[in-house]
C-alpha cells in the first residue's frame, strides 16, 4: 500500500454521478482564443452546486474494497513490468502502453530504469545498436520514447532504413506496424532534422495509401495513427480506444493485467474529476460574479477543462481546482476587451492591472472596480498558498503576466476598433500574448512548486519558448477555425487576414497552408525543449505540451460549428461509466 498514491485514497470520497451538462453550439461571429466561449458547457451552475449534497458520500465498505484491490493491481504490474521490461522490445512495448493510457506517473522509476538501458543500446556503439536492431517498429518506438523522456537520440538512427540514394527503402511498404511506429517517430522532429521530415512523409503517403488495401480493423488502427498521434494527442482522450485497436499481437502475459488496472483507474480517476468540478462550482458561485456582471460568462466546467487537460496526474487534484480560478479570469477579462469595455475604460483598466493598487481604482467604472477587486483578491491568496506551501511569493510574477495580458488584450482593442490591420508578424506576436497562455503557465509552474528558483523564475517571467511556442499553436489553430467560418464579421482580424492583407493575391488556401507550416515549426520548438538543458520541472514541460495538445480539441469546428472532439473528450471523462 505503500506506492499508492495520496489521490487513489482521496478518489474514495469522490462523487459517483454527475449531473446532465447540456453542450450547445458556438455563435458563429465570435473570435477564439483560450478565452473565448466556444459554446460548450454552458451548464447550469445550479445542477452542480445544488446537487452537491448528493456527493457527499462516506467510505463504504466497496470504496476501501475498491482502493485496496486497485493498489494490489498496480503492485502486480509494477513487478511484471521490472521483469519483463529486461526484455528489450518488450520493455518498450509496455510502456508505450502505459503511456497511451495515461497511467505512467503509476510507474515513473520502472519507465526511468528501463529507458536508462534502452538508451545504452544506442550509445554504445554497433556491437548492440545499428548493426544489431534492424526492426523498424523497435527502432521507431525506441526513439520516441526516448525523446519524450528528454534524452537527445539523433535521426541518424534511421539512416540504415534507407536506400544508397537516401531514399527510404520501398520494401518498408510491406510493414504497416513499423511504418505506423516511424509516422510517430517523426512527430518529435526538431528544426533542421531532415531526415525525420522525409520519414514522416514516407510513412503517412505508404500509410495512407495502404488504407485501400487494408481490411477493416487495420484500416481503423491506421487511420487513428495518422489523424491522432500519440505525441500530439491526449493520452487521456485516446485511452478508450487502445485495447480495441492496438492490442492484437500484443503478449497477453502482461495485457489483461494492465487492462484491469486501467479501468479502475479510470473510475478512480473520473470520480476525482467530478469531486474538482464541484469544487469549483461552488468556488464560482460564492465569487459572485455572475450575478455583479450580467456580462460574465457562467461556464465554471469549461474553464476547468484546461486544467484537467493539463494536469493529468491524480495527485494534482488541488493544483487543478486553484488552476482554474485564474483561467475563469482570462475568459472574464477577454469579455470585458472585446465586447463590453469602451477604449477609454480598456486604457484605465489596463493602466490599473499594472499598477495593482487597490485603493487607486476609483476612477474605473463600477464593473472593472468588481472584476479587479476579485482578481486582485484571487491573486494575492493563490499567492499566499503557494508561499505557505513551497516558501516563494509568486505575487510579482502573476502581477506582471495579468499586466501584460491585459497590455495585449488592449493593443488589439486599438487595432479593431480602429478597423487596422496589424502586420501577420506583429499580430501573431502580439497574439502569443492574448492567448493567456503565459497566464496558465505560469500559475502552473508556482502551483506545481518545483525547481523554483532566481534563475528559472527569472526564464519564466521572459516567456521561454515552452510557453511561447504552445501559445503560438493555440493562436495560430484558433485563427485557422475563424478561416473556416464564413460567417465571421471581420471586425476581430486573425493571423490569416493579417497575412492576406499583407500579400495582396494569395489565396485563402495558400494563406492557410502557411498558418499550417508555422504550426508545424512551433511544434518543432516545442520539440527542441522536450531535449534541451532548462531548469524547468518535468510535471511543468508535460503541462505545456499537454495544453498544446488540448488545442486542437478546442478549435476542431465543424460544419455547424460545433466541436465534436471536445464534446467526445468531456463525455469519456467525465460521463461515461467506461473508457478503456
Amino acid at each position: 500500500m505503500a506506492s499508492f498514491s495520496k489521490a487513489i485514497f482521496a478518489v474514495c470520497n469522490a462523487p459517483k454521478k454527475i449531473p446532465h451538462i447540456q453542450l450547445t453550439p458556438k455563435p458563429s461571429s465570435e473570435k477564439r482564443s483560450t478565452a473565448q466561449d466556444h459554446g460548450l458547457l454552458s451548464t447550469p451552475l445550479h445542477l452542480l452546486t445544488d446537487s452537491e449534497t448528493n456527493y457527499a458520500n462516506t467510505i463504504t465498505r466497496d470504496d476501501d474494497d475498491i482502493c485496496f484491490l486497485h493498489a494490489l493491481k498496480l503492485d502486480v504490474f509494477r513487478h511484471v513490468l521490472r521483469k519483463l521490461g529486461e526484455e528489450a522490445i518488450e520493455g518498450l512495448n509496455m510502456i508505450d502502453a502505459v503511456q497511451r493510457l495515461g497511467i505512467d506517473h503509476h510507474f515513473q522509476e520502472e519507465i526511468d530504469q528501463i529507458l536508462q538501458k534502452q538508451h545504452l543500446i544506442i550509445t554504445s556503439g554497433s556491437a548492440h545498436g545499428a548493426d544489431h536492431h534492424s526492426d523498424l517498429h523497435e527502432v521507431a518506438v525506441r526513439f520516441r520514447l526516448l525523446r519524450q523522456q528528454g534524452y537527445f537520440v539523433p535521426d541518424d538512427v534511421f539512416e540504415k532504413f534507407k536506400e544508397s540514394d537516401g531514399s527510404f527503402k520501398q520494401m518498408l511498404s510491406e510493414d504497416i506496424k513499423g511504418l505506423m511506429s516511424l509516422y510517430e517517430a517523426s512527430q518529435l522532429s526538431i528544426e533542421g532534422e531532415d531526415t525525420l521530415d522525409e520519414a514522416g512523409q514516407f510513412s503517412w503517403h505508404l500509410l495512407n495509401t495502404s488504407l485501400s488495401h487494408l481490411d477493416h480493423h487495420q484500416a481503423r488502427v491506421v487511420g487513428n495513427t495518422l489523424s491522432n498521434p500519440h505525441h500530439k494527442s491526449l493520452a487521456t482522450f485516446m485511452a478508450k480506444n487502445f485495447f480495441s485497436t492496438n492490442s492484437r499481437g500484443m503478449n497477453n502475459r502482461w495485457l489483461n493485467i494492465l487492462q484491469e488496472v486501467a479501468k479502475t483507474e479510470f473510475s478512480m480517476v473520473q470520480s476525482l474529476h467530478q469531486k474538482e468540478i464541484v469544487q469549483i462550482s461552488k468556488w464560482w458561485k460564492e465569487l459572485g460574479l455572475a450575478e455583479e456582471l450580467k456580462f460574465a460568462r457562467d461556464q465554471p466546467v469549461k474553464w476547468y477543462i484546461w486544467s484537467m487537460a493539463c494536469l493529468t496526474d491524480p495527485n494534482l487534484s488541488e493544483e487543478r481546482v486553484e488552476l482554474t480560478k485564474p483561467i475563469s479570469f482570462i475568459y472574464l477579462i477577454d469579455d470585458i476587451f472585446d465586447v463590453y469595455g469602451t477604449l477609454d475604460e480598456l486604457i484605465l483598466f489596463t493602466e490599473a492591472v499594472k499598477r495593482w493598487e487597490i485603493g487607486d481604482i476609483e476612477h474605473l467604472p463600477d464593473y472593472m472596480k468588481i472584476c479587479f477587486k476579485a482578481l486582485h483578491d484571487m491573486t494575492n491568496e493563490i499567492s499566499s498558498k503557494v508561499y505557505q506551501k513551497h516558501g516563494w511569493n509568486p505575487l510579482h510574477s502573476l502581477r506582471k503576466t495579468w499586466g501584460s495580458l491585459c497590455t495585449a488584450f488592449l493593443v488589439e482593442a486599438k487595432w479593431f476598433k480602429s478597423g487596422h490591420l496589424p502586420k501577420a508578424e506583429d499580430y501573431l506576436k502580439n497574439g502569443i500574448v492574448s492567448s493567456g497562455v503565459n497566464v496558465v503557465m505560469v500559475h502552473i509552474f508556482f502551483l506545481l512548486g518545483q525547481g523554483i528558483t532566481k534563475e528559472s523564475v527569472e526564464l519564466l517571467d521572459e516567456t521561454p519558448a515552452i510557453i511561447s511556442s504552445a501559445a503560438a499553436i493555440l493562436r495560430l489553430w484558433d485563427d485557422l477555425g475563424s478561416a473556416e467560418d464564413e460567417n465571421q464579421d471581420g471586425h476581430d482580424g486573425s493571423y490569416i487576414r493579417c497575412y492576406l492583407n499583407d500579400h495582396q493575391g494569395c489565396s485563402i488556401e495558400d494563406a492557410k497552408e502557411i498558418t499550417t507550416n508555422l504550426i508545424a515549426e512551433e511544434w518543432k520548438r516545442l520539440n527542441k525543449e522536450l531535449v534541451s538543458p532548462n531548469p524547468f520541472p518535468v510535471a511543468f514541460t508535460n503541462a505545456s505540451l499537454n495544453l498544446a495538445r488540448m488545442v486542437p480539441l478546442m478549435y476542431s469546428y465543424d460544419q455547424n460549428q460545433r466541436l465534436p472532439s471536445l464534446e467526445e473528450y468531456m463525455r469519456s471523462m467525465l460521463y461515461e461509466t467506461e473508457s478503456v
